[in-house]
């Protein structure tokens, strides 16, 4: 942000003196802002950077700007999830603004206080896009008409909005929506652009955002056309990259190499059936292949995944035996994962099992392991069971990390109160923290879900009907 503030060139200058004056010395953080102010002062700039910076160093959070585009009225306040807590908190926040017609241009927001800017009144309906690039450490909300405009945007021809943005338009949404500051159905609306969509950052901002749906509702009949609605979305990112994917190939890009994965995770896991069919054929040519495996080093983790989940006894034990022979560490914690893909419940039971063999499983990987099967839907409830009637044998590998993650579906008053038993009833040691975090996190589900289920059915049940 202080980069784009004064300049890059500028910036690196004040980082280089300030590197080679202090080489060997102590510093403290006013001598960076120092030295890049030196150079703000060489290149004749009127940055104040000792006060620009000072509010972001010395105070928790970050703020959320909100933009009326009507009136051109604009504010900031502390980010926040709840709402009900007051903050006094203000920063000296640069904004990149945009719009549909006019070039970014750059504008300060520097109190608490409600400004009028003329630079963010919407003239003639177009849209109005600030912290453009996201180079801003804020979020931002719009009056509903703006939030309109951009989403249209982003449907018609997306490569208007930068690509930066379209990934913070859906992030925004989302935690803005948690904050209840938008309704919920506008950052699901975000998503439908995703359809066209081929680059990293907005897939990678979507699929982070809505693994918080999945957790809440793979277990309710919100589930079901929500990944209807999911394998619709990812078809065209999924066929973008099939050449590749069916050749076992990946493309030169590092942002696509990662979405690549991205395009078969959601893919596979919302049931498109050529994805299915593409993880258990190569699976299977592995199988047959006398130990030859050309699957490509970026695709094992989730092929091996999908396949597992796809196939039934043969497939698993076949990746057991793999992963007891197997000395490469990357390939053998692969192979640990994908083994609490499969769908079987007795399979997964063993799995369970084997974790209090340490020959089997060691200490030190028993509780990622027991987190895996709980990732599962089909596992979440046997690894709860499972760590409470084991409790002291499975405690000795990192007990927080377990509570976290086999209660993190909990989202009813039954399971808030089955936590409270094993608060009771068993000797936490140094998980007691997690599990006081674990029922804070189950309320706020709670009401969640209650506050949002109707509506978000609703919406996936629109959505797929068309």
């Amino acid at each position: 942000m202080l980069a784009d503030v004064v300049g890059e060139s500028v910036f690196n200058k004040g980082v280089n003196m300030y590197l080679s004056d202090f080489k060997y010395k102590n510093t403290d953080q006013n001598d960076l802002w120092e030295y890049i102010q030196k150079a703000v002062n060489d290149d004749s700039g009127h940055t104040n950077v000792n006060e620009l910076m000072g509010t972001w160093v010395n105070q928790i959070g970050y703020p959320v700007i909100t933009i009326n585009t009507t009136n051109g009225e604009i504010y900031q306040k502390q980010f926040l999830f709840n709402d009900s807590s007051e903050s006094i908190l203000w920063w000296h926040i640069p904004i990149t603004v945009m719009s549909d017609t006019s070039e970014p241009s750059s504008e300060w927001l520097t109190s608490s206080e409600i400004e009028k800017k003329e630079k963010f009144i919407s003239k003639s309906g177009e849209w109005i896009l600030a912290n453009v690039n996201c180079t801003g450490y804020y979020r931002v909300n719009y009056n509903p008409e703006n939030w309109q405009r951009l989403l249209n945007q982003l449907e018609t021809n997306p490569k208007r909005i930068p690509l930066m943005n379209r990934g913070q338009l859906i992030d925004d949404a989302f935690n803005l929506a948690r904050a209840k500051l938008v309704n919920v159905t506008l950052a699901l609306n975000s998503t439908r652009f995703l359809r066209n969509e081929t680059a990293y950052l907005p897939w990678e901002s979507a699929v982070r955002n809505l693994d918080y749906f999945v957790l809440m509702f793979d277990r309710s009949e919100v589930y079901g056309p929500m990944q209807m609605y999911l394998r619709e979305q990812v078809k065209g990112l999924y066929n973008f990259f099939r050449n590749y994917t069916d050749n076992s190939e990946v493309p030169n890009d590092h942002s696509l190499q990662h979405n690549q994965i991205t395009a078969i995770e959601v893919a596979c896991s919302n049931g498109l059936p050529e994805c299915i069919e593409m993880a258990t054929k190569m699976y299977a040519t592995w199988m047959n292949s006398n130990n030859t495996n050309n699957i490509h080093p970026n695709l094992r983790s989730v092929i091996y995944c999908q396949a597992v989940a796809a196939g039934g006894k043969t497939e698993w034990e076949f990746a057991w035996n793999k992963f007891q022979s197997s000395s490469d560490t990357s390939e053998r914690n692969q192979l640990r994962k994908a083994l609490s893909c499969t769908r079987k419940i007795w399979l997964l039971n063993r799995y369970l099992e084997y974790t209090l063999n340490a020959e089997k499983i060691r200490l030190m990987d028993v509780a990622s392991t027991i987190n895996y099967i709980a990732q599962n839907v089909v596992g979440q409830a046997l690894a709860w069971n499972f760590i409470r009637a084991h409790w002291e044998y499975v405690s000795l590998g990192d007990g927080a990390m377990l509570i976290e993650g086999t209660t993190s579906r909990f989202s009813t008053q039954f399971e808030l109160d089955e936590l409270d038993r094993f608060e009771t009833d068993y000797d936490l040691g140094p998980a007691t923290r997690a599990v006081q975090q674990a029922k804070e996190q189950t309320q706020v589900n709670i009401q969640w879900v209650n506050k949002n289920k109707d509506i978000i059915l609703e919406w996936f049940e629109t959505e797929t009907a068309l």
